[in-house]
């Protein structure tokens, strides 16, 4: 299997064997179990899908009912394929964090924190006005120049400006891992992971 699905449960440190603080995130790295496996057969394309996180019965609809019951398994949260890595693999079984040792790199992906609206200088990282000379007074974060009013006369796609931030697919690439907890399903990676506490990540095998 190339991959699991896992929760991320918060951040820590741990101490190297130079006496180090190296930041690290927790995650809950399963255990999943495997819903399907697709086959060029009868798909088109091989895969693996994985279920994460037990879901209450009264809030699954019959579609997935009827998935998760041909699988023997219980209503889960979070469904995600992985399309490589996977030798043998059946319906029923487990994944867990066993999947992973200690020092290998890994890819993690996640939904961003939501921000809301937000200026270009938190948005974007723009410099703002540093000084209010001149008669200056409230443009210190202001954007600036859009554009040129004659020609070309309109606003060019792309221009970084005020908007909605966060809230995205981000993957974080070749992060560490520190340390495997295969009694608690616990993963310890070096560095930060996007999203919020409790929220849904995908951990990849860095190949």
């Amino acid at each position: 299997m190339s991959g699991i699905i896992g929760k991320k449960i918060g951040m820590t440190s741990l101490f190297n064997e130079e006496g180090k603080n190296i930041p690290c995130t927790v995650i809950q790295a399963g255990p999943c179990s495997i819903l399907q496996v697709r086959t060029l057969e009868n798909d088109g394309y091989t895969a693996v899908q994985l279920g994460f996180d037990d879901k209450s019965e009264k809030n699954v609809g019959k579609a997935l009912a009827g998935h998760f019951k041909k699988a023997g398994s219980a209503p889960k949260a979070k469904l995600v394929e992985f399309h490589d890595g996977f030798t043998d693999a059946k319906v029923g079984e487990e994944v867990n964090v066993q999947l992973f040792i200690e020092g290998e790199y890994v890819d993690v992906t996640g939904t961003s924190k939501g921000k809301g609206f937000q200026g270009v200088v938190k948005r974007h990282g723009f410099g703002g006005v540093m000084q209010a000379t001149h008669g200056q007074h409230n443009r210190l974060r202001a954007p600036g120049s859009i554009g040129a009013g004659s020609d070309p006369s309109r606003v060019f796609k792309g221009m970084r400006m005020a908007g909605r931030m966060g809230g995205k697919q981000v993957t974080v690439q070749n992060l560490q891992v520190l340390k495997v907890d295969q009694e608690q399903n616990l993963l310890v990676v070096k560095g930060a992971v996007p999203g919020a506490k409790n929220s849904y990540v995908i951990i990849r095998k860095w190949n």
